[in-house]
């Protein structure tokens, strides 16, 4: 199971890398995308919970790291207004660009 990290920045500028086990989190965020505090709370968690039953289906045990991804960010973001903006700066790995065929 691929593993990504993901960078974010929040509204007072700090820079937070966050850990996912899954590349799940492309489904939910877009790099150079902004989203308020919440909504980024809410797919990012989101993401991680996903990422995490995929690792229980794969390996039959949590991914304890995805929780505490989840966490951190729940906890970063309490000190932010809700509507405030977070940006997604990176993710790595990017997902592959498909071949065009001819």
């Amino acid at each position: 199971m691929p593993e990504m990290t993901f960078t974010v920045r929040w509204p007072d500028g700090q820079v937070q890398q966050c850990y996912s086990p899954s590349l799940v989190m492309h489904d939910h965020l877009v790099v150079g995308q902004h989203y308020t505090v919440d909504e980024f709370t809410s797919r990012a968690t989101t993401a991680l919970g996903e990422a995490a039953e995929r690792v229980r289906a794969k390996f039959g045990f949590a991914c304890t790291s995805a929780a505490a991804s989840a966490d951190d960010i729940i906890r970063t973001a309490q000190h932010h207004e809700p509507d405030a903006s977070v940006e997604v700066v990176r993710m790595y790995p990017p997902l592959p660009i498909p071949l065009e065929t001819s």
